[in-house]
């Protein structure tokens, strides 16, 4: 499967970590955190966390008074807006309509709809009514790169077909307060943006290659990384052992690569993350990554693909690419960007 075009999409909102921080601070009174609670979310937003700034979809001095269904709504109103502005970017820059589109396939893991995100873009970008719609959901931060293998699958039976992928995220529709160390990380790292792809099943000269799949999956790990429900709210669970468990799984696929990568390009996490990726991955440093950290935060499934687009942005003469992403199950996955190879 080969690359025609990669875009993103963000919201116009954005704010920077101590902006965040005095918003939060104006509005401790309609939260439930204690004074250490708000000790430790100060820490974070003004003390040294990789990330700057962050996009929201929602505005975010309405995210204190919000209940489960407001933030419902609110993921349904945003997340196919996002997800069309990003696929409607890719199809421009690859000169196609959207018309053309053969096939979506939709990532996401901060909402559910039913029927899912997939119809609402098909909608709104004014895809036919032909086209094959997938939605997959429930796979967290690591799903881009899943959906990437189910759309390979479909561009190997339809090799000339036009082919979407796009990874979007509202993470201010899950957002949540308590005590929780994990939940206020969660709650101080994570913004919203999508990502889109366009693929056919043809190299059309010298284009990227998306291929060498790999998964891991560790449910014994899962209490450490997922989504409950909290009173129909969504509530993200992180562990402080996480960092290690990533960087073990990384450093397992990162063995089954055909070859050593130019670069490896990894979702973000966060900078506890990244730091265990590079102690096990020792002759990369992954700069594309903190770069999306810090510009956006930690997005969720678009990550990986922002950091992709980082690095096609620059002007490198790479030959292959390694790509990794992890999230809830605790599930890890890789694959491979080549081009110019047999």
């Amino acid at each position: 499967m080969y690359l025609q075009s990669l875009a993103s999409a963000f919201p116009d909102r954005s704010l920077t970590q101590r902006e965040a921080w005095e918003l939060l601070d104006a509005n401790a009174a309609s939260t439930t955190l204690s004074r250490r609670g708000l000790k430790l979310v100060r820490a974070i937003l003004c003390g040294a966390s990789g990330v700057e700034t962050r996009r929201y979809a929602i505005p975010p001095e309405e995210l204190f008074q919000m209940d489960a269904e407001a933030l419902n709504n609110a993921f349904e109103r945003e997340a196919p807006r996002l997800a069309s502005a990003a696929l409607d970017k890719a199809c421009r820059e690859a000169k196609v309509a959207t018309s053309e589109i053969d096939a979506l396939l939709i990532c996401t893991c901060s909402g559910y709809l039913c029927p899912g995100v997939s119809s609402h873009v098909a909608e709104q970008s004014g895809l036919r009514g032909d086209v094959f719609l997938n939605d997959l959901t429930g796979l967290g931060c690591g799903a881009a790169i899943p959906t990437l293998r189910s759309a390979s699958g479909f561009a190997a039976q339809h090799p000339d077909a036009l082919i979407a992928t796009v990874a979007v995220e509202v993470c201010t529709a899950a957002f949540y307060l308590d005590d929780d160390t994990g939940v206020l990380v969660s709650a101080c790292l994570f913004g919203d943006g999508a990502s889109a792809a366009l693929w056919r099943g043809r190299d059309g000269g010298n284009q990227w290659k998306v291929g060498n799949f790999h998964s891991l999956h560790r449910p014994e790990e899962r209490e450490k990384i997922r989504f409950v429900n909290a009173g129909g709210r969504l509530r993200n669970q992180l562990h402080r052992d996480l960092p290690g468990v990533v960087a073990e799984a990384v450093a397992e696929l990162y063995v089954q690569r055909s070859a050593d990568p130019d670069q490896v390009i990894s979702h973000s996490g966060g900078r506890d993350v990244i730091t265990a990726i590079e102690s096990r991955l020792t002759s990369y440093r992954l700069s594309e990554t903190q770069e999306i950290l810090r510009r956006f935060g930690n997005l969720s499934s678009p990550s990986v693909l922002l950091a992709l687009e980082e690095r096609l942005a620059g002007d490198h003469e790479d030959q292959l690419l390694w790509m990794t992403a992890f999230g809830a199950g605790f599930a890890a996955h890789s694959c491979e960007l080549s081009r110019g190879r047999p």
